[in-house]
């Protein structure tokens, strides 16, 4: 896990009273801003929901945009830091009639209120690179998911030793406060946390449009907690 703790350090200054005045600042135009780039991922991260047995955690729910791309008979609940996001979503809600919005809750991403294994599914679009802690997230996330359940992760990862990459550390160290993310990502942060996690195995990863900025990645929780197999011919595992 050498790549996050050499990453992790340059973020300290990332916490949640940053997060939520950046996005106080945001709310009012972030549909505008934010709604064409980022809405291949949201679909995407909907569709793999769609399977989903039990109620969907949507971690990030943000102004909702994402809500009306559920299908109609799901169960969805939105938690999020913001309030003036939430304030927004709840306008959504109620203008766009989505009756499949059980409730919308203001909630710490890595400390939340629900019980161990509550839901079928945890979709976190875009979220990631936004907590403090992402670790810790990925915990709580675990924590609330049902055996056979996914989480469903939509986020920029970082490339290794280029241009972009450079421009990232940059942003990382002077911007992420102001932003309310961070810029600089690595693969690491996740993949280490899903070999830490016996429980855990990958999915799917892919990049999505446009132009392969951001991944999808599918994890899923094992119905049971013995270690994954290796398969012999795949570099994934399997739950046993």
């Amino acid at each position: 896990m050498s790549e996050a703790r050499n990453f992790l350090p340059e973020v300290e200054t990332l916490d949640n009273s940053n997060v939520e005045a950046a996005y106080a600042r945001w709310a009012p135009i972030y549909d505008l801003t934010f709604d064409i780039l980022l809405k291949p991922g949201r679909r995407a991260a909907a569709a793999a929901a769609s399977n989903a047995r039990g109620p969907i955690l949507d971690v990030g729910v943000g102004t909702g945009l994402e809500l009306p791309m559920f299908a109609s008979n799901a169960q969805v609940v939105g938690v999020d830091l913001s309030e003036p996001m939430l304030r927004r979503a709840a306008q959504r809600v109620r203008r766009e009639r989505l009756g499949h919005v059980a409730g919308l809750v203001k909630m710490d991403a890595t400390r939340m209120a629900f019980a161990d294994a509550s839901f079928g599914c945890v979709v976190a679009p875009y979220v990631l690179t936004v907590v403090p802690e992402p670790e810790a997230m990925l915990d709580e996330l675990a924590r609330v998911l049902r055996p056979g359940g996914e989480i469903v992760l939509v986020n920029h990862v970082s490339g290794k030793d280029d241009a972009i990459a450079l421009f990232e550390a940059w942003l990382d160290r002077h911007m992420a406060p102001k932003l309310g993310w961070r810029p600089q990502f690595p693969w690491s942060i996740i993949g280490d946390w899903i070999d830490r996690n016996p429980q855990m195995r990958l999915v799917e990863r892919r990049p999505l449009a446009p132009f392969g900025l951001f991944t999808l990645t599918r994890i899923q929780r094992c119905t049971n907690d013995t270690p994954r197999k290796k398969l012999p011919e795949s570099a994934e595992f399997e739950c046993t």
